[in-house]
């Protein structure tokens, strides 16, 4: 038991000297995505001081899909957060299984790269035509459906989390959670391994989206746009970013290689006397030296 645990504590200890090194390099990208995450809810706080409640508006949705109540609004709720903690938890995989696809940090920062496009196109549409909400406590005579005027910047600033992310209003076309939602599934779907949880990741999504027209949350043209906007913005910027490096393929390359498959070797692991060394097989000799610094201080 001892024994297997000194090992897996070697494993992370290498993946982490790893992953720092990454980090080094991209660090301005991950600080700048979790920035903007602030910025979105800034953008969605000050956007409820100018909600004005009025009558829900008619709703395909609200016709077909039965109206769950505000007693059973967390089933919504508990269903993104199954989504968004098990993805979570899958981006730190490498340091502890064998088998890896992925680098954490450079996953974080497509991953981000997805959030932050999509998050910037929701905050000018629903800044550009305010609905009337849907929700229980954004419908005329709930205390919570309009905001005063804030006192102070202090006031504005601290968004009043987590009651103010929680009870907003105005912040509809389109909905943040299925932009949470469709960018953990399709980041899966590209670069997870198992096709089993790609098809359960992708019925959790059609299944989050009828719950949030169901906890009348969104209307349903909230939940129809986000989903052809986030695939569409997820296509673009992996047409203009070159693809992240497959590392159960790299880790093949440490054996011996023959002539034939020096032959098919691909563009991308290949030199350029434009850019160096390429990306692959950078991150490829990072982590091997982690792994021989490792394996000399056990013999030492």
């Amino acid at each position: 038991m001892s024994r297997e645990a000194s090992k897996l504590w070697k494993k992370f200890c290498a993946e982490l000297n790893v992953e720092i090194n990454l980090l080094v390099g991209n660090w301005q990208y991950i600080l700048g995505g979790i920035v903007f995450q602030y910025i979105h809810g800034l953008a969605a706080r000050g956007v409820h001081y100018l909600h004005r409640p009025g009558p829900v508006l008619q709703d395909l949705g609200f016709f077909l899909i039965p109206e769950l109540g505000p007693q059973n609004a967390y089933i919504s709720e508990s269903t993104f957060g199954v989504i968004f903690f098990s993805f979570f938890l899958w981006t730190f995989h490498p340091f502890v299984y064998q088998n890896k696809k992925i680098y954490t940090v450079l996953l974080w920062c497509r991953v981000l790269a997805y959030l932050v496009a999509s998050q910037i196109l929701r905050i000018l549409t629903f800044y550009a035509t305010q609905l009337p909400g849907p929700n229980y406590h954004c419908r005329e005579g709930s205390e919570l459906s309009r905001l005063p005027s804030p006192k102070n910047a202090y006031e504005l600033l601290l968004l009043n989390f987590p009651r103010g992310v929680f009870y907003g209003c105005g912040d509809l076309i389109f909905s943040s959670h299925m932009i949470f939602t469709l960018v953990f599934v399709s980041t899966y779907h590209q670069y997870g391994t198992k096709r089993f949880i790609k098809h359960c990741g992708w019925l959790l999504a059609v299944i989050q989206s009828v719950l949030i027209i169901a906890s009348r949350k969104h209307y349903t043209v909230d939940v129809v746009v986000a989903w052809y906007t986030v695939n569409l913005v997820i296509f673009f910027i992996n047409k203009k970013f070159p693809e992240l490096p497959d590392r159960s393929v790299s880790s093949q390359q440490l054996l011996p290689v023959t002539s034939k498959d020096k032959e098919v070797k691909s563009k991308e692991d290949q030199y350029n006397p434009d850019d160096g060394i390429s990306l692959a097989v950078l991150l490829q000799q990072l982590e091997w030296a982690a792994l021989q610094y490792q394996s000399s201080k056990v013999k030492l």
